[in-house]
Order: C-alpha cells, then structure tokens, then sequence
C-alpha cells in the first residue's frame, strides 16, 4: 500500500506558494546594528536542561575565548505550562541561571528590550511559532532548540515569516554534531550512499511521536543524507521505531527509535569507498559553538530546507504508522502542511 499525493507536488512549491523562497537563505541579514557590541543573548524557556548547559558555558568563570565574549544576561522562565516533565523544572532552573547572573523578566517584550539575540529553548513546540514571531518582528538573529515547531504547517509560517523580516533563523538538535560526523561528510568514505542511525525516542502525547525526541537520530540522518528523501516507512511497536527513507536518486536512509534497553546516540555511514560507523554524543558544546559563530555572523549552519524536511518526514512517519506501515510520499505530507498554512496566514 503507498499513500500519494500529487506527484508534481514539490517542497518548492509547497513554499514558495506563501512566499517562501529557500533558494534566498539568509545569510548575512540586514538586521539592524546590535548594541553594546551584539553580545547579549535572552532566552525564552526555562523548562530545559539545555538552557542550564548553555549558562554555565556561557557566564561560566571559564568560559574564555571560544564563545568570543557572548553572555546570557536574560531570561523569560516560559516554557511549557501544560507538559509536566517541563514545567516542573522552572522554578528549579530559574534560580540556577540567576546564579550566574542572569536577569529574569516577566515577558517576551521585556527581554528583547535588553537582548541582541535569542535563544528559544522552550521544550513544547507547541509555542514556538507565536514565541518566534515575537523575535523576528523584533529583528532579532534566533536559535531555536529541537523541535523547530511541532507541525510542519508552523514551521512554513515560522521561516516564512522569518524570510519577509530578513532574520536568520537557526535551529538544529545537538547530535547533528555527533563526534565522527564531520570527517565523513568531509569524504573519509567517499560519497554517501547510505546511512543508518539510532537514538532514544521517548514519547510525549502533546506532540507528534518523533518530534519529542527521535528528532535527534532523524538529525543526525539527515546530517548525513542531506535533503531530499521522497517516502517514508515506519514499523512501530511499545519499544521501537523503525523509520525508513528513501531519498530521490534511490538512497535509502534509515532511523531506529529506542525505548526499551541501552539507550544511546550513533549510526553507521555507507560510502563508495568504506562503511564507517560513529558515536560518542558528547553533549553541547559543538552545538553552543555553531549558535555563537550564527549569532555573530548571521549565516545560518543549517538551511532551511534541511530543518523543513526533517520536519516533514517525521510527519510522514507518523502518517505510516496510522496506515499500518504503509510507505507515504512526502509530497502529500507537503500538500497537506501547505494547505493548513495557507489557512493560518489569512
């Protein structure tokens, strides 16, 4: 069984249809000159344990020259009010970031008043789009933690929005800097012919099943495939996902989801010239030196389209698991996120 849409329906289309036009990814935007330097960064979201990493590597007694002088010197605490797992972290991360110096405000107005640029590391997806929009009107260069939105009809407004305003906009999961990868995609192995990746994939019912966190293995597989996979097959059960891609020039890519047993980040690379396996996650500091480097000079690591897509097969994933596995063309996932934007932007 193979779900369809239509098949002259592309990504590009899908976009540029409410006026987004990818081939135009911001690179250095006209944002406005940053005061005090450009080194003030605010976060949005205090319900992560990413914004704790991020403060102590950042204000830390040791931070040095590798973050090239940028501190956080605001926050605004919300954040999920509804995602308990969340939520219940505020208060406790509140009090740590203040340690550190950090300045707690009590709206999103408020901090973009004190800030150059944003962090937006609320854990619920579910509100990043409004919180987002809040920033790009603001002219404010943004990072925004894994997931992008939690719809891919969100995530077409949200860079839509961010084209009209000339803002780049960043977002990306920490594992797409997995130790190994770099050397790879550098052709160690030669041309990338396939891949194969793995990592934890709690679920959380507020949001579509692979955006609360098998994104990172999807990251990660798409870091390696790069964009253009054209149907999705998902195999599900209590313990397991098993996703599995198949790109336009015949590539297949594939992404396991683990919920029971040894949890842990990694894959396995195929190339024309060797087969090469990598791992060893570890942790933000790769990450936190890509979002520095976007904040100083406005060009983006990740293009829109790749975080677009990553988005969209996951969708897709979730559409073959309804379907008893049944493969689904990302053009109806396109199709469809197209058609509920187009209604949202009226």
């Amino acid at each position: 069984m193979r779900i369809t849409g239509r098949r002259e329906f592309v990504v590009s289309s899908a976009l540029c249809g409410i006026g987004i036009g990818l081939a135009g990814t911001v690179a250095k935007a006209s944002t406005p000159e940053f005061k005090n330097g450009g080194k003030r960064i605010g976060i949005i979201g205090l319900d992560t344990s990413h914004c704790i990493a991020f403060t102590k590597a950042l204000n830390g007694s040791d931070a040095g020259e590798t973050y090239l002088g940028y501190k956080i010197v605001a926050a605004y605490p919300y954040g999920s009010r509804e995602i308990v797992s969340s939520s219940e972290r505020i208060p406790g991360y509140t009090e740590e970031v203040k340690k550190y110096g950090v300045e707690i405000v009590n709206s999103i107005d408020d901090l973009l008043d004190k800030v150059d640029a944003v962090m937006l590391e609320t854990n619920d997806g579910r509100l990043h789009l409004d919180q987002a929009l809040l920033v790009i009107k603001a002219g404010k260069r943004m990072f925004i933690d894994k997931p992008v939105t939690a719809s891919l009809a969100d995530a077409i407004l949200l860079y839509e929005a961010a084209q009209k305003h000339d803002v780049p906009v960043f977002s990306s999961s920490s594992p797409r800097y997995i130790s190994g990868m770099d050397e790879l995609l550098a052709g160690k192995i030669g041309k990338i012919i396939g891949a194969e990746t793995y990592s934890p994939a709690k679920l959380e019912k507020t949001h579509p099943d692979l955006f609360w966190y098998g994104i990172h293995g999807v990251e990660m597989l798409f870091t390696a495939m790069g964009t253009g996979c054209k149907s999705v097959v998902r195999i599900s059960n209590a313990d397991t996902d098993l996703v599995v891609g198949t790109w336009n020039d015949g590539r297949i890519g594939t992404f396991r989801g683990i919920r029971k047993g040894k949890l842990d980040y990694g894959g396995t690379i195929y190339g024309e010239k060797g087969i090469q396996s990598f791992g060893n996650y570890a942790g933000y500091d790769l990450l936190l030196i890509q979002i520095i480097r976007f904040f100083d000079t406005g060009i983006v690591p990740v293009k829109p389209e790749e975080t677009l897509e990553i988005i969209a097969f996951m969708e897709a994933a979730d559409l073959s698991k309804v379907n008893n596995g049944a493969s689904v063309e990302l053009d109806l996932v396109w199709k469809r996120a197209h058609e509920i934007a187009s209604e949202q932007s009226k």
